[in-house]
């Protein structure tokens, strides 16, 4: 059974049933400026939102999770669901558990519908599984690949379950599912390639793998962070040295690449890289940290220039935009579009910065932008554009990201996983005491 919401929802529904997020009538865009929420509520009703887009977009079924969806409509005819949206579905279910927005069997039986089809029904190619697929058969759409990232986000959901339901069904699953994995196979490029070290991005039946490998510093450390762990074949600590680590300035500022803010949170938000170094001398949560900032202050610096820019609203993230998906960073194209979720995730390297872009944007733009699922995944007040939809992934760094600065669950059960201890430790991440502000490398 779904338990009802803690508390009235500010918006133009409201619940009048037990079951989360039953709304009387479609949403609909107003000017309205909502209601004013503290931080905490603020943080609460992301989550609750967000996972109430995992619970609902999720195909009652095969567990298989929509990429994006309406965020202003009850009913939504959009079938196409990711792999990487679906991992973090499963990433929601503990969280969503531990706040008691649903019941604990609920949870477990949704986990378990899941793995058991990915296990037994989902295509697949040695453990690897295609992008995109239909929600309601499995069967991969749009000619996509197979995504070396996206199974390893599928992983790190499966993975945060298994540790969740010890000694369960879920964990011999999960365990079946990650063991199942070929590392060498996506390595070498199937065996034509034995010497790589990188993995490739990916592999399609009709060309083979993919041209371009994992091989520079972006959202990879958990894929590879993954690999280290496995039971099979896993990968080795020339495969963590092998990617480039290429340094960007701005601003007085240095970190590793520019580009969307998703890149220094994807990763972070299964791993606490705080006070630690890697084999190579480097610290990550520092370069997350200096990559926010950075983030922000590209936006500042081009206030006069864009109408959205303001102190407390920025995050240049890959997103929907007025003409289509697009890669917004630092140091790369922006036209004055803004990822409300790539600020809001942005939390557990500047909580206070993080924590004002959510209240600015929330309280500025109001009812334009706040939907059944929370946040549009982007904006324009340049271009007058406010997005309908939301994307899976963005919500999930969102919750994950929140949960982590609030309570650290899924940092503490990826890190009780006896293959992601190995992991860590073949990457030689080891805590260090250092004065702060701490250098990015040393």
């Amino acid at each position: 059974m779904l338990l009802p919401l803690l508390f009235s929802t500010p918006t133009t529904f409201s619940i009048t049933t037990p079951k989360l997020a039953t709304a009387q009538a479609e949403m609909k865009r107003t000017e309205t400026k909502p209601p004013p929420l503290s931080d905490s509520q603020l943080l609460t009703e992301i989550q609750r939102r967000a996972f109430r887009f995992f619970w609902e977009q999720s195909d009652p079924v095969t567990g298989l999770t929509n990429d994006r969806a309406k965020n202003y409509e009850s009913k939504d005819e959009i079938t196409v669901a990711s792999i990487a949206s679906t991992g973090y579905a499963l990433c929601s279910l503990p969280i969503a558990v531990q706040h008691h927005w649903i019941e604990r069997k609920a949870a477990y039986d949704r986990v378990l519908l899941t793995l058991r089809y990915v296990k037994d029904r989902l295509p697949n190619e040695h453990g690897w599984y295609y992008h995109f697929i239909d929600k309601h058969t499995g069967q991969r759409v749009w000619n996509c690949e197979l995504s070396s990232i996206d199974t390893a986000l599928l992983m790190m959901g499966v993975l945060t379950c298994g540790q969740y339901w010890k000694n369960t069904e879920v964990e011999r699953l999960a365990t079946e599912l990650s063991d199942r994995m070929d590392w060498g196979w996506m390595k070498t490029n199937g065996g034509t390639k034995p010497d790589k070290k990188l993995l490739s991005m990916g592999w399609k039946p009709e060309t083979g793998f993919l041209n371009n490998d994992w091989d520079h510093y972006c959202e990879l450390m958990f894929l590879y962070l993954l690999g280290m762990g496995a039971k099979q074949n896993p990968l080795g600590a020339d495969s963590w040295t092998a990617w480039k680590r290429n340094e960007v300035e701005y601003g007085g500022r240095k970190t590793l690449v520019g580009g969307p803010i998703f890149m220094h949170q994807m990763a972070q938000g299964f791993f606490d890289f705080k006070d630690s170094r890697d084999l190579l001398g480097w610290d990550y949560w520092a370069v997350s940290r200096e990559a926010i900032a950075m983030n922000r202050q590209y936006c500042v610096d081009r206030i006069g220039k864009r109408k959205t820019y303001a102190l407390d609203v920025w995050g240049l993230n890959a997103s929907d935009g007025p003409d289509g998906y697009k890669a917004y960073g630092v140091l790369d194209d922006e036209d004055g579009t803004v990822s409300p979720t790539g600020a809001i995730a942005a939390l557990l390297t500047d909580k206070k910065a993080a924590l004002r872009a959510g209240q600015a944007i929330y309280n500025r733009h109001g009812l334009k932008l706040w939907g059944r699922y929370g946040y549009g995944n982007a904006f324009n007040v340049d271009r007058n554009w406010f997005d309908d939809e939301v994307i899976g992934i963005d919500l999930g760094m969102a919750i994950v990201g929140i949960e982590n600065e609030r309570t650290g669950l899924i940092w503490r059960l990826v890190g009780l996983h006896e293959g992601m201890k190995r992991a860590w430790k073949t990457a030689g991440f080891h805590r260090t005491k250092e004065k702060e502000p701490r250098l990015i490398h040393r």
